[in-house]
């Protein structure tokens, strides 16, 4: 695959394939609405750690750009987005401004919608994750694994900045859902199924089975063969 990579033509790592979606595509919004939503849970995250103001924006940037940044560097693909297009920046920095101003860390509804807007941009950016590999030649398992990547590597550091666990490694599906929805996506494609619907049915079934475990507790069961002694 990696031979595959460093054979594309120059003209594929240009900025235009960089910055790739029109400014009037959806997926162009879309992408916007995943920088967004990890800015959000960033910065809901670093408030309730009671980071300053550069704090959570520092966190919230981590959050939406180190998942791409690091699927980026894997597939070779240069230059980095960001380096390329200033609205990611102003879009994370505008929105962790906005919330910091406006939203109350300590308030009841805080955590439920952390989870919501984590479901949220890890239906999108496993997604676009998928999309970006695919159009750089990789196969369908590693297309899989980058579109996991392109959330989990933010949501990860983003944790640990905040001196949490992360989600990744607590009992919550997580990964599970990316992994279906990426699943999903090639099966919808060998069918020949229009790629709107392709792509909606594959965020929709994400964001779904991620909401539905937080809501009725959903996890792996413990593995191991070996009964615990009892205290």
């Amino acid at each position: 695959m990696i031979s595959t990579l460093t054979q594309l033509p120059p003209q594929a790592l240009t900025p235009e394939f960089v910055t790739r979606f029109e400014p009037t595509s959806f997926m162009f919004w879309l992408e916007m609405f995943g920088i967004f939503a990890c800015s959000v849970s960033g910065t809901i995250l670093a408030k309730h750690k009671n980071f300053d103001a550069f704090g959570c924006i520092l966190v919230a940037m981590i959050a939406a750009i180190s998942g791409p940044t690091a699927r980026d560097i894997i597939l070779n693909r240069y230059p980095l987005f960001w380096m390329v297009n200033m609205n990611y920046l102003l879009i994370i920095t505008i929105t962790s401004v906005g919330f910091q101003m406006f939203c109350n860390p300590k308030a009841r509804h805080v955590d439920g919608l952390l989870k919501l807007f984590d479901g949220l941009a890890l239906a999108i950016f496993t997604l676009i994750g998928i999309q970006v590999a695919q159009e750089m030649g990789a196969n369908i398992p590693v297309c899989i694994l980058l579109g996991v990547l392109n959330i989990l590597f933010g949501t990860v550091i983003r944790d640990m900045l905040c001196n949490e666990i992360p989600l990744v490694l607590q009992r919550e599906l997580y990964i599970t859902p990316a992994i279906i929805g990426g699943i999903l996506y090639f099966v919808l494609q060998v069918m020949d199924i229009p790629s709107w619907i392709t792509q909606s049915l594959t965020m929709l079934t994400i964001f779904s089975i991620r909401m539905l475990a937080v809501q009725h507790d959903w996890y792996f069961p413990d593995i191991s063969l070996i009964k615990k002694a009892s205290l």
